[in-house]
């Protein structure tokens, strides 16, 4: 049993950032950092409306998600061949390897670029050839999921997965992502179903700017097995004791939660009571070029804010992280394994 008194608190950030970790909510197409945005666009010869790195990074001050993805499809603009997906996946990875990260569901939208006549083959082609290369480079295993607009209508959504069916072998599922105020899940009950008949693993973002309804909607109607954010769950009681009971994981995005104004700081954030009341919560880093940071500043800044979180709430978000992915048993069980053996270097215990 993990006791916070075995480690002093000052040690903290440094065993957060060294624990073996998965990412389960990282949108790519929110890794793409300014720099490499003009490099794209100087290499593909599209004009954006921005003078600068330092003023497009400047615009970076949302309100709520509608300005966030108002210039994250701006930014989506320079990405026209397989080799820009490639080369944005391995920036992403590269990364993650530096955060300790063993593994990573790695979302995509692929309606953002269909809809500018970029080919899906295109899309698919180099985002799965990085998520080859980064198990030789970097020893990261990676899956990709791919996402729904959900301000558009299910007959696109449908028509993305008809795109999709000669890759079905590279996807490992399907989520829901986009505007979530006035497109309740429902909107996509359909769809989901034909990709559940499918084989496809099911996620879906609700309860972030959407009500607490939205998350039950998700997986009452569109089958999810897990939840993207899924913070505004405390507002509903019988939820709360629904997501404990079914061991329901929800992939909570602490920074991008601040700068889209769910919370107004993050020491306000709520992770320490969806912990206590025991859901199974992770740490994400969403869309880590545009809120802040990548995975290990998610940790750091919420550990160094909320001082309530402890040694215990560590190792149990990095324990999470590896039971609320989509892998075999066995490859779960070998990860876990090696976040025991660290903690009990750390703190002379391994985990129960």
């Amino acid at each position: 049993m993990i006791d916070n008194d075995l480690i002093p608190r000052r040690r903290l950030p440094a065993l957060v950032q060294a624990m073996p970790k998965a990412e389960l909510h990282i949108h790519i197409e929110g890794s793409l950092e300014p720099e490499l945005i003009f490099d794209l666009a100087a290499r593909n010869k599209v004009t954006l409306a921005y003078a600068s790195v330092e003023a497009l990074r400047s615009a970076y001050a949302f309100t709520d998600l509608q300005s966030f993805l108002d210039i994250y499809y701006a930014g989506a603009s320079v990405l026209l061949t397989e080799a820009d997906f490639y080369e944005m996946a391995m920036a992403y990875f590269a990364q993650a390897a530096a955060d300790n990260v063993v593994h990573v569901e790695l979302f995509f939208d692929p309606q953002t670029h269909t809809a500018r006549g970029v080919s899906f083959e295109a899309v698919i082609g180099g985002l799965s050839r990085a998520c080859e290369d980064a198990q030789t480079q970097y020893r990261i295993n990676a899956g990709l999921i791919m996402c729904f607009l959900r301000h558009l209508s299910e007959e696109s959504a449908f028509e993305t997965l008809k795109e999709a069916m000669p890759f079905r072998e590279k996807l490992l599922g399907v989520g829901l992502d986009s505007s979530e105020r006035a497109h309740p899940p429902a909107k996509f009950a359909r769809v989901f179903a034909r990709c559940r008949e499918l084989g496809l693993h099911v996620v879906a973002h609700a309860g972030e700017e959407g009500p607490a309804e939205y998350i039950s909607a998700a997986l009452d109607l569109l089958g999810a097995e897990r939840i993207d954010h899924g913070v505004r769950c405390l507002e509903n009681r019988s939820l709360v004791e629904r997501l404990v009971r079914e061991r329901i994981p929800l992939t909570v995005c602490p920074l991008s939660n601040v700068r889209l104004h769910v919370f107004g700081a993050l020491k306000q954030h709520n992770i320490k009571e969806l912990l206590d009341a025991g859901i199974v919560a992770t740490i994400n880093s969403d869309d880590p070029a545009y809120f802040g940071g990548y995975l290990n500043r998610n940790f750091t800044d919420l550990f160094s804010e909320i001082p309530e979180l402890g040694v215990k709430d560590a190792y149990t978000l990095a324990k999470n992280s590896f039971e609320a992915s989509f892998v075999e048993s066995t490859r779960r069980t070998g990860w876990i394994g090696q976040l025991d053996a660290l903690f009990e270097r750390a703190t002379g215990t391994a985990g129960d």
